[in-house]
């Protein structure tokens, strides 16, 4: 049962609105937009923890388990998008919290697959979706062309920032 990361109508009515389009600069206009965007990731990844008890990524962990029994450590890390020393950290929480166990492979000793326990299952019942988060989710929905666009634009201002690409495997949810 997804939950908005939006006030309600009544309460965006009773603040006083940010102007978006209009007054200020290009710069300023943008960096409201960015604003909002970090806003409800934050949100999204507060009610999270709040309902379900454990972070965003673990729930999204959880749900690719949950999803396809028996996934390997490496899957799981292609699967969220992070470096597989961070699934393993990742995992290794979900197992000592008792929310995932660890199965060895019957046909390879050294590879492990991953289960959700009960308790994993109940976080899930609590947490609001998305599981993988509300800005995947939109970015997905977004039509092709204005991804690329986006993509291009992104990486520009990227250029600009001087960014450590290490960062972009860390989940939204440990920043």
């Amino acid at each position: 049962m997804p939950t908005s990361t939006r006030p309600s109508k009544s309460r965006r009515e009773s603040v006083a609105p940010v102007e978006l389009t209009g007054g200020g600069d290009p710069a300023s206009r943008v960096l409201r937009q960015f604003r909002l965007v970090f806003n409800a990731v934050k949100t999204h990844f507060q009610q999270v923890e709040r309902r379900a008890g454990v972070g965003g990524t673990q729930v999204w962990a959880l749900s690719i388990i949950r999803q396809r029994p028996g996934i390997g450590v490496s899957e799981l890390a292609r699967a969220l998008d992070v470096r597989q020393p961070t699934a393993s950290n990742i995992v290794r929480q979900l197992v000592d919290q008792g929310h995932a166990q660890m199965r060895k492979d019957d046909a390879d000793r050294r590879a492990v697959q991953l289960h959700v326990l009960p308790a994993g299952a109940r976080i899930l019942r609590r947490a609001p979706g998305p599981f993988a988060g509300v800005l995947p989710q939109a970015l997905a929905r977004m039509q092709p062309e204005a991804l690329r666009r986006l993509e291009q634009d992104l990486s520009a201002l990227l250029e600009l920032l001087d960014t450590d690409d290490r960062a972009a495997g860390i989940p939204l949810g440990q920043m």
